[in-house]
């Protein structure tokens, strides 16, 4: 049985999602805007049902589907913040918002995440953090990323597998993607070797890893 007759198998169970959501997504297919996988579709809303996050941080908006999917099944006067760069999306992600009535629910910040990022007050606890960016960039979000999430938040980071590109050698993927092959594999090592941290690596949609904040005494008390 091949990948892929795997995932139409598996995806023939998931639940039906809202009519503007699969207009968004068809959307993303025309246009070439990359939104998360169907896999990271159904985290989201397990992690999000389950969990009942109150306060949830995305990094990288583009058109505004995550963000969108989340509100869908986050719990009642729970707020969604989401950073995006790329000029060109912003317009569209905020006029998706506004179109679908999630505008008091959902907050665009434009701009750089680095810069946003260390602006956010150390009041303002996240109890999820969903990292969708700039995959070269995780690695320099995350000092500010870990002083925002909450005790026993998540964080939710996508993509890490680089279409399987993490898997080889440095010298075996193209000069250009060097840099960002690189920067990942050092992020996967500060998530993994991160006292605070509970981590662990699934290779579902293209490799993502959940992160649990954790109290030291938890380790102590092991």
């Amino acid at each position: 049985m091949t990948d892929e007759r795997m995932l139409t198998f598996i995806h023939s169970f998931d639940q039906e999602k809202p009519q503007y959501l699969k207009e968004l997504e068809q959307y993303s297919l025309e246009t070439n805007v990359p939104i998360i996988r169907p896999q990271m579709q159904s985290l989201l809303r397990l992690l999000i049902t389950w969990g009942k996050p109150m306060r949830i941080l995305e990094v990288g908006t583009a058109i505004g589907f995550s963000a969108l999917w989340m509100s869908e099944y986050a719990p009642k006067g729970c707020h969604i913040t989401t950073i995006e760069k790329y000029e060109k999306r912003i317009p569209i992600a905020r006029e998706n918002f506004i179109k679908y009535g999630k505008e008091n629910e959902i907050t665009l910040l434009e701009g750089d995440a680095t810069e946003l990022l260390c602006g956010i007050s150390d009041d303002r606890a996240y109890d999820l953090i969903f990292m969708d960016a700039a995959k070269g960039q995780y690695i320099h979000f995350l000092p500010d990323i870990l002083r925002l999430l909450a005790p026993r938040g998540i964080l939710v980071s996508d993509n890490i597998l680089q279409e399987g590109e993490l898997l080889e050698s440095k010298y075996a993927v193209t000069r250009r993607n060097r840099t960002i092959h690189n920067r990942m594999r050092e992020y996967l090592y500060a998530l993994t070797h991160n006292d605070a941290l509970e981590t662990m690596i699934l290779p579902i949609a293209d490799g993502v890893t959940l992160s649990v904040r954790r109290q030291m005494e938890d380790k102590n008390e092991q």
